[in-house]
């Protein structure tokens, strides 16, 4: 009968039975460090790019967001047009949730809000400025054409901010006619038009100029003045009124 020999017991060292150390990853500390940044230096010292960042830290509680928010620049361009963007337009992009969009839409809101307020309950005419301020932060970025209306009472402050109509990345119709139905059911004394153009270039086309007339005449006869007409683009503002065209 053959004797089994007995196994003979092998050493393992105590290091190999210990966890090994996590690599840790190449963004770790970029919050913090990003964060300190922002408080020493101020945030206008900062990147567009880190400005998104920022934001989404409150959305995104973990991992590296930088690609992230390059990659909502490249897409739209600007940081204006990133908060700009519709909560859809952001969601097409990687890792955008609902989370995302909502507090990047949160932020436009807060702008607009805040841009209204220098508006409301004041003489729009002595605060021009900030007309100019408020139309552009609502309507620069939108990649559909809006036709808004203005209405004013008998001392030129603001009673309504309506959009009339909302149509193609290049056309919105308007019809003169709703337009002054509104403003007298605003009891509205003047208007200021207002619409704008996705192709990001303020200058009133020709339909713009015959639009525009067709409604100041039919504003004529009910005493209503039309006080501008405002186009708006990613490059600025264009006011009828100061291009001679009204």
């Amino acid at each position: 009968m053959t004797q089994i020999g007995s196994v003979e017991e092998v050493s393992i060292p105590s290091d190999l039975w210990a966890p090994q150390p996590v690599p840790r990853p190449h963004y770790a500390g970029h919050r913090a460090r990003l964060r300190d940044r922002a408080v020493a230096g101020g945030l206008p010292a900062l990147p567009d790019y880190e400005v998104v960042e920022l934001l989404l830290f409150r959305s995104v509680p973990r991992g590296d967001v930088k690609p992230l928010a390059k990659q909502l620049l490249a897409r739209f361009g600007s940081l204006g047009a990133v908060l700009g963007a519709t909560a859809a337009d952001l969601r097409i992009v990687a890792g955008v949730g609902e989370a995302v969009a909502l507090d990047l839409k949160l932020i436009h809101e807060v702008a607009l809000r805040t841009a209204r307020e220098q508006v409301v309950r004041r003489p729009v005419i002595s605060s021009w400025a900030a007309l100019l301020a408020y139309v552009k932060t609502a309507l620069a970025h939108e990649t559909r054409e809006q036709f808004r209306v203005l209405f004013l009472d008998k001392k030129n402050q603001l009673i309504a901010d309506e959009t009339m109509n909302q149509g193609t990345v290049d056309h919105a119709p308007v019809y003169p006619r709703e337009v002054v139905r509104r403003a007298l059911e605003f009891s509205a004394s003047a208007v200021i038009l207002v619409h704008n153009h996705p192709s990001g270039d303020p200058t009133p086309s020709q339909a713009d100029i015959d639009m525009t007339r067709q409604i100041a005449e039919a504003a004529r006869h009910l005493r209503i003045t039309i006080h501008d007409h405002l186009v708006v683009g990613r490059d600025g503002v264009a006011s009828f009124k100061a291009l001679g065209l009204m």
